[in-house]
């Protein structure tokens, strides 16, 4: 018997190459080739068009004018989660694919049962699971104290099976948990590869839009922390949701990377209880060490992650050195960016760092992306420096450019408000945020470049 021919095909972007490289030649990724058997040819026609599951997602209409197109806004419904309607852009929709990802353990079942048994009491749910029997999902919703009574759900890995059942009990949510264990009859690769994972993610999407049920997905991740599967698997759905934070720690951070229907970069804090998720309505509170007293090298900021300011402490550790090049460590924030503001810390505040070790950290794990940060993380350093910690009640936020000026940051008067909201007196933030209207309680102080902020900052001490 002849050795069965086989392809490699790319993990990122479903290229296919008839030997294996370990450099993707489209994408140019990295170790993404993936072995797989190719299926049979068919008479020279598309399979996609042998059967009627695979019919186009809505019949063929008139071109029109936008004009003449009536903007209807997408009804949503909640979930009973405040923040995880929150990161969905407030709730669910209709029709809607939402993939969710996150490492093992870390609370993507519990999230979604607690969330089907809300749901139950008013919609009809199906929860459709490939990794747990149905024992082991009742147990862990008597754990969980949940009334799941009117939850309906089936144990399967078939996609055609899965279909059926769809298009039987007709559901208005339903959950797949997890895309990495269907398969389809249609193909002869095994759960989980990248083929499979495309076809079984493209059939649920199309009968999403065509029947209006909304379906959530749950994804596995790579060691590296992005989706397993084809990157393909992010394109066709509507949302996706990202699982983020220490599962050794008791809080959790969802946050939206892509929506259709609502803001990206939102997120959702949950605090993992004995009876699972539940909401913090008041994040910041997390993102703040409680100390005594003032200590050096602390520096808290306002961060806007969505539309949801957040305040964040960031901490700061400035050693000698006692090695040839002095170490650069960032926890939560861009390391090459630190390097960046040390060089603008000499250069235009003449203090200088180029022997010693730096070390900063995001309190509570959680990552801030945005360049508001800098004028907090020179702050810090500096504290740390001087070992003298900066005044109590202070709060900053300021992008610092390479010239040393302090740009403005976007929202801040949210970011003000939201500081004053938590007892913090002082604000030193640049000076085109400088609110027009006074904010009660609070000495607000504007500054333009690195140096003047220093100046500002010792006139307080």
């Amino acid at each position: 018997m002849a050795k069965p021919k086989t392809q490699f095909v790319c993990s990122e972007c479903g290229s296919v190459s008839s030997r294996w490289t370990g450099q993707c030649a489209d994408c140019k990724a990295w170790n993404t080739m993936v072995e797989t058997v190719p299926e049979a040819a068919t008479a020279g026609v598309n399979r996609m068009s042998q059967t009627v599951n695979y019919k186009a997602l809505a019949q063929t209409a008139p071109v029109l004018s936008l004009a003449d197109i009536e903007a209807v806004d997408v009804p949503r419904f909640g979930t009973g989660i405040e923040e995880f309607d929150r990161v969905l852009g407030g709730g669910l929709v209709a029709g809607g694919v939402v993939l969710i990802g996150g490492d093992p353990g870390i609370g993507k079942s519990t999230l979604l049962l607690q969330a089907l048994a809300n749901l139950a009491a008013t919609r009809s749910t199906l929860y459709v699971s490939g990794e747990e029997s149905g024992a082991q999902i009742a147990l862990r919703a008597r754990r969980l104290q949940v009334e799941a009574k009117d939850l309906k759900l089936q144990a399967e890995i078939q996609l055609e099976r899965i279909l059926g059942t769809l298009a039987d009990l007709k559901p208005e949510v339903a959950v797949i948990d997890s895309i990495q264990t269907l398969y389809s009859d249609a193909l002869t690769a095994a759960p989980g590869s990248v083929s499979q994972v495309r076809e079984c993610a493209a059939q649920l999407t199309r009968v999403a839009k065509q029947t209006g049920v909304t379906i959530i997905l749950v994804g596995h991740v790579t060691k590296e922390g992005a989706l397993a599967g084809p990157r393909v698997l992010e394109h066709i759905v509507d949302t996706v949701l990202y699982f983020e934070g220490d599962p050794q720690s008791s809080f959790r951070l969802v946050r939206a990377i892509k929506n259709r229907f609502g803001a990206v970069n939102e997120l959702g804090v949950f605090a993992m209880t004995e009876k699972g998720l539940k909401g913090v309505s008041n994040p910041s509170a997390l993102f703040l060490s409680q100390h005594d007293s003032q200590v050096p090298g602390s520096c808290v900021m306002v961060t806007q992650e969505g539309t949801r300011p957040l305040l964040v402490e960031i901490q700061a550790l400035v050693d000698a050195s006692h090695l040839p090049n002095a170490r650069r460590l960032s926890v939560g924030l861009e390391q090459n960016r630190l390097a960046m503001l040390l060089a603008v810390l000499h250069r235009h505040a003449g203090i200088a760092a180029f022997d010693q070790d730096v070390f900063i950290n995001a309190v509570g794990g959680v990552k801030i992306a945005e360049p508001a940060a800098d004028l907090a993380v020179l702050l810090a350093i500096n504290s740390s420096m001087r070992n003298k910690a900066l005044p109590r009640g202070l709060v900053v936020f300021g992008e610092v450019g390479l010239a040393g000026e302090i740009r403005p940051a976007p929202r801040g008067q949210e970011r003000l408000k939201e500081a004053a909201k938590l007892g913090f007196s002082i604000a030193l933030i640049p000076k085109g945020n400088m609110p027009k209207q006074k904010i009660e309680g609070m000495n607000i102080i504007g500054v333009e470049r690195i140096d003047q902020a220093f100046t500002k900052l010792r006139e307080l001490d």
